[in-house]
């Protein structure tokens, strides 16, 4: 059975619905949790694929998360023996990062429910072919990154021009939440709420407008991860 590794960064970003993906393609999990002092492999010999989460540093943070730049070390790693790789959030900047782009705070945090499109190289690209060309995602980032060179662009937001891309044949980063449950916006909104409140936004709202949208979010995640997981079998 393949096997792959998580970077987890804290307690409620957890895999979500990646995580019946996997399953149904019979990937087994190992979490590797840095935040709770285990240690970041060195290789990745062990691992067929490497997924790495979100999380509230920022890849310029590395001085006080020392783990950060270990996990780059990783995912340079991955990159190398061309194994599929995965990154949300935090992960797609730590990706990007790697891949030698800026990773830079953007003019102001995206948090909520916002529209997303495709742009056309997603039409071709194995992940993302077939989708609807614009659909509502959930959003909980500061950060914003550059695409790095030789990357393709997939989608963006009318805020963040640079939301999801490919490098390679199998190497993604998603700036955007779509492994989200209603449980992990929960705990994601009680977590965060200080941010919340620095920034203005309301929790209730989020949380409301949540039944609308986490559905078809939900059916749009079924189908990109599902074959994200076929890269790793």
């Amino acid at each position: 059975m393949p096997k792959i590794w998580v970077l987890q960064h804290i307690g409620c970003e957890t895999l979500g619905t990646i995580a019946e993906a996997l399953s149904a393609a019979k990937v087994s999990v190992e979490y590797i949790r840095p935040f709770e002092g285990m240690s970041v492999p060195k290789a990745m010999e062990e691992s067929d694929g490497l997924i790495v989460m979100g999380g509230p540093m920022g890849v310029y943070d590395h001085p006080r998360y020392p783990f950060l730049s270990e996990e780059m070390r990783l995912i340079e790693q991955a990159l190398k023996e061309e194994k599929p790789i995965l990154g949300v959030c935090l992960g797609s900047q730590l990706l990007a990062a790697t891949l030698g782009a800026r990773v830079v705070p953007g003019e102001r945090k995206e948090i909520g429910w916002y529209p997303v499109e495709l742009s056309p190289e997603a039409g071709s690209d194995s992940l993302w072919k077939g989708i609807a060309p614009v659909f509502t995602a959930y959003h909980w980032h500061g950060d914003i990154f550059q695409l790095p060179d030789g990357a393709v662009p997939l989608v963006s937001s009318a805020q963040t021009e640079r939301q999801a891309f490919r490098y390679g044949p199998n190497a993604y980063g998603f700036l955007f939440h779509m492994e989200v449950t209603e449980k992990i916006i929960r705990e994601m909104v009680q977590t965060f709420s200080e941010e919340l409140r620095e920034n203005g936004l309301n929790e209730q709202e989020i949380i409301q407008k949540t039944p609308r949208h986490l559905p078809g979010l939900q059916r749009v995640g079924e189908v990109v991860f599902k074959r994200w997981a076929t890269l790793v079998q």
